[in-house]
């Protein structure tokens, strides 16, 4: 497929017409019937932009089949001379987070300079340099390192793959679009779950540092986003990208180009600052809207059973092959990540993350419940059953709100001129607070399982009544429609 910027030499069908302004037209000034609009050609994109998010699950998830070879008395299949220690095991899960939370305030600027394009394609230098530090990692400070490059490939697609996605998307597929980030990550997780306890250490670092190399060489062929281009000024490079989007001409695609055009030029009228982000109540309502909801998603625990999953089944003790349980789960994790771009914009986005919530602290509470019998009562024998079904039910639920849902909702609510700053803020919120639950799992892990899994069924029932009285509905609305209603301005 050939990239945007030389479609007009390559595909005869389409005829890409510069116009000197954009205006919505009115009345009956064309008298054809609407273009139908392409949705397959923005799933392409999108599909093709969210490989990024399947190279963050190989991140996510390594740690999963990769701790139980360092952890080994027989280091024959470890980088490492000894095994490590529960410390230094505590600080490979979480330093991911470190990188995570800084990289933002780069991605962010870099988006709104050089495109949402090009620095999703740059956060492959990350992973493709930290797989390779894994393969030559004689010293646990090593491994520490290549952790914290991970984050920073982590931290740039997720700072900046929402707002690319929310910004290709047409109103009507944006809530299905913006699902398919979890989607991805969670296929990523799978695939090193199913491949990790399976091969040696140096044959899973190969299977991972293919993966951003694919990503670079499919996602350089899509366009970059018309908001973008439109926000920099170039009208015909952003009517090109919109027309290949919809596939439609140029005629075709001419009100929405208007609309962008018209609401990027009042969103850059005055140049956003961080602080833009606070004084304006709208901004405020979205910033605290945004936050939160990624807050609570860190609090459900996702990335303590997503990096501890085969030790958690290790130490359920069930019978079950501790690899295999993790992969049941990392199918689960897919089959229900694949419902939510069909549903998302059917159920609305709050229904789904107050049945996520609710559903998450029975598993999560259910989860607890098995580890204090094990630990305090000491008879298991009528809940052995029990971990397995818990992590599903939890794992559904998930993947089908509070793991894809906030990410989208981030993509929807910003004006172009602060979009950088609040995604920066949200996803350094997101992984700080990731590195927070991930290091000190282990301590409170220590003092009793049930502690750490009733804790996080707290805090999902504090996360049911924030959507309930918090969030807003942003479904089937355009994203003009949904600044007007966070500065309360009536249609």
């Amino acid at each position: 497929m050939p990239s945007v910027g030389h479609v007009e030499d390559t595909v005869g069908q389409y005829s890409y017409t510069e116009v000197s302004s954009f205006q919505v037209s009115e009345g009956n000034t064309r008298n054809m019937s609407p273009e139908p609009v392409k949705t397959g050609r923005i799933f392409m994109a999108a599909v093709a932009a969210n490989l990024s998010a399947f190279v963050v699950g190989t991140c996510l998830g390594w740690t999963s089949p990769v701790a139980p070879k360092l952890k080994a008395e027989d280091t024959s299949d470890s980088p490492l001379d000894r095994p490590i220690t529960s410390d230094e095991d505590a600080w490979i899960s979480s330093l991911i987070a470190i990188g995570a939370l800084m990289a933002p305030f780069v991605a962010g600027p870099l988006a709104d300079r050089i495109g949402r394009k090009w620095v999703l394609l740059s956060s492959s230098l990350f992973f493709v340099l930290a797989f390779g530090i894994n393969m030559g990692a004689s010293e646990v400070w090593i491994l520490y390192l290549s952790r914290l490059i991970q984050g920073f490939g982590v931290g740039f697609v997720m700072t900046v793959q929402p707002m690319y996605v929310g910004e290709i998307s047409t109103d009507n597929v944006r809530g299905a679009t913006g699902s398919l980030m979890q989607l991805f990550i969670v296929a990523g997780i799978l695939y090193v779950y199913a491949i990790g306890p399976f091969v040696s250490y140096m044959a899973l670092q190969w299977c991972c540092i293919v993966v951003p190399i694919i990503f670079d060489v499919v996602f350089y062929f899509m366009p970059e986003s018309p908001h973008y281009f439109a926000g920099k000024g170039r009208k015909t490079d952003a009517l090109r990208s919109l027309q290949f989007l919809r596939g439609q001409s140029a005629e075709g695609v001419h009100d929405e180009m208007a609309e962008i055009q018209s609401s990027v030029e009042e969103a850059m009228a005055s140049k956003g600052t961080i602080m833009d982000l606070f004084k304006n109540p709208g901004n405020r309502k979205a910033l605290f809207i945004c936050a939160g909801l990624i807050s609570f998603q860190q609090l459900s625990g996702i990335n303590v059973v997503l990096f501890n999953s085969q030790s958690i089944f290790a130490s359920a003790n069930t019978g079950l092959d501790p690899a295999i349980a993790t992969i049941i789960i990392g199918c689960v994790q897919v089959a229900s990540s694949g419902l939510t771009p069909i549903v998302a914009d059917r159920l609305g986005r709050k229904v789904m993350l107050l049945t996520s919530a609710s559903v998450m602290t029975v598993g999560l509470t259910a989860l607890g419940a098995f580890f204090y019998m094990q630990l305090v009562v000491g008879d298991i024998s009528s809940v052995v059953w029990m971990p397995v079904p818990a992590l599903v039910i939890y794992n559904i639920v998930y993947c089908t709100g509070f793991g894809p849902l906030p990410w989208a909702v981030l993509g929807e609510m910003f004006p172009a001129n602060i979009k950088s700053s609040a995604s920066s803020i949200v996803a350094s919120t997101c992984w700080t607070l990731g590195f927070l639950v991930t290091y000190f799992y282990p301590a409170l892990d220590a003092l009793g399982s049930y502690y750490a899994f009733w804790l996080f069924a707290g805090f999902m029932v504090v996360a049911f009544f924030f959507v309930l009285f918090v969030v807003m509905e942003t479904k089937g609305l355009s994203l003009q429609e949904i600044q007007d209603r966070l500065n309360s301005k009536s249609n």
